[in-house]
């Protein structure tokens, strides 16, 4: 049997992080995807399909693009699971408050599809505090996010913030 696991987000836009926390899932599971979720309920910086071409340039960069699948979904993650045959969840945990809402995610997702697993990675140390939303902020505000996105993403996020901008 394949151990395949998902991992899932909105990654807007993909960070270092994440890309860590791919890195270290590739050597526990024969094979991750990385699922990007529309999420109706946030209101994402960049489209679903822009979000996953990033992912992927992301790790063509880092040289993990052949080890991982990129995939996106508009459904219940126990249900995108389920369609790709994951047996495991992967979320990474940077800070004591994600754990409250990742613990009660993985409940519900047992409850709904009993067969999956929720495996949790935290971050290195380096990655802890970084969060997809404090790289926007940096950005729109002009600011170096060099250190914590791929070039791709931070000339992506230069780009779009412009378009804002002259919006």
């Amino acid at each position: 049997m394949i151990k395949k696991a998902i991992y899932p987000g909105t990654f807007d836009p993909v960070t270092l992080g994440h890309i860590d926390i791919v890195r270290r899932g590739i050597e526990l599971f024969q094979e991750l995807i990385i699922g990007i979720a529309e999420n109706p309920k946030k209101e994402p910086l960049f489209t679903l399909e822009e979000r996953k071409k990033m992912f992927e340039e992301s790790l063509k960069e880092v040289g993990l693009y052949e080890k991982v699948k990129v995939k996106t979904f508009n459904s219940l993650l126990v249900e995108f699971a389920k369609k790709e045959g994951a047996v495991a969840i992967l979320r990474g945990i940077r800070i004591i408050s994600d754990m409250d809402h990742e613990f009660t995610m993985a409940s519900i997702n047992r409850k709904l599809y009993p067969e999956i697993e929720t495996v949790f990675l935290m971050p290195s140390d380096e990655y802890a505090y970084l969060s997809s939303s404090a790289v926007r902020e940096i950005a729109f505000y002009g600011g170096d996010v060099s250190q914590f996105v791929t070039k791709c993403v931070e000339t992506k996020l230069k780009e779009k913030i412009e378009l804002f901008r002259k919006g």
